[in-house]
C-alpha cells in the first residue's frame, strides 16, 4: 500500500519533469519554496517521532487501532512531503531524466521506471518481512525513536538553514 502511494505521487511527477516541468525546478525561488516547506515539515515530523520517544508506554499494537487507516494514503502522505524526495527529483532526478529523453526513447524510460517501481515495492516488502521476525523491547525502541527524531529534526533546521541564511537548496 505504502508503495503504491509513492508510485501515486512519483510517476506524475516524473512524466511532468520529462514534459516541461524540469525548467520550472530551476527556478531558484521553486527551489527556496520548496526547501523552506521541506524543512518546516521535517522540523514537525521530527517533533512527532520525538513525543512517540517520550510518550509510548507499549509496544503491542494489538489492540490499538492504525493512526492512518489507508497505507495508500499514508504512503501518499509520506512521499508528497518529503523534502529529500522532492529534492532529489528537483535536482539528480530531473537533470537524469532530461538527459535520458535526449538520449534514449519516452517508451524506454517507461520501462525504466517500471523497473524502479518495482525496486521501491521489493525494498518495502524485504524491510517489512525483516521488521516481522525481529523482537525488540520498549527501552531500545525508544532509544531508535529518539535518536531518528533528532536526525529527522536536524535535518530540517539544517535545509531551512541553507534556505533561509545560505539561499542555497
Amino acid at each position: 500500500g505504502i508503495a503504491a502511494g509513492h508510485t501515486i505521487i512519483e510517476f506524475p511527477l516524473v512524466l511532468a519533469i520529462a514534459f516541461g516541468l524540469g525548467a520550472f525546478f530551476q527556478i531558484n525561488v521553486v527551489k527556496m519554496l520548496l526547501g523552506a516547506v521541506g524543512g518546516i515539515f521535517l522540523i514537525f515530523f521530527g517533533s512527532l517521532t520525538l513525543k512517540d520517544a517520550l510518550y509510548i508506554r507499549t509496544l503491542n499494537t494489538s489492540n490499538n487501532k492504525l493512526r492512518y487507516s489507508s497505507s495508500i494514503l499514508t504512503g501518499i502522505f509520506l512521499t508528497a512531503f518529503n523534502p529529500y524526495f522532492i529534492a532529489w527529483w528537483i535536482s539528480v532526478g530531473t537533470a537524469l531524466l532530461l538527459e535520458a529523453v535526449a538520449v534514449v526513447t519516452l517508451s524506454i524510460i517507461v520501462v525504466f521506471y517500471i523497473a524502479h517501481v518495482w525496486l521501491d515495492y521489493f525494498w518495502l516488502i524485504l524491510m517489512s518481512k525483516v521488521g516481522s521476525f525481529s523482537k525488540i523491547d520498549l527501552k531500545l525502541y525508544k532509544i531508535i525513536l529518539l535518536i531518528l527524531s533528532i536526525m529527522i529534526f536536524y535535518f530540517g533546521v539544517e535545509l531551512l538553514y541553507k534556505v533561509i541564511v545560505l539561499q542555497t537548496v
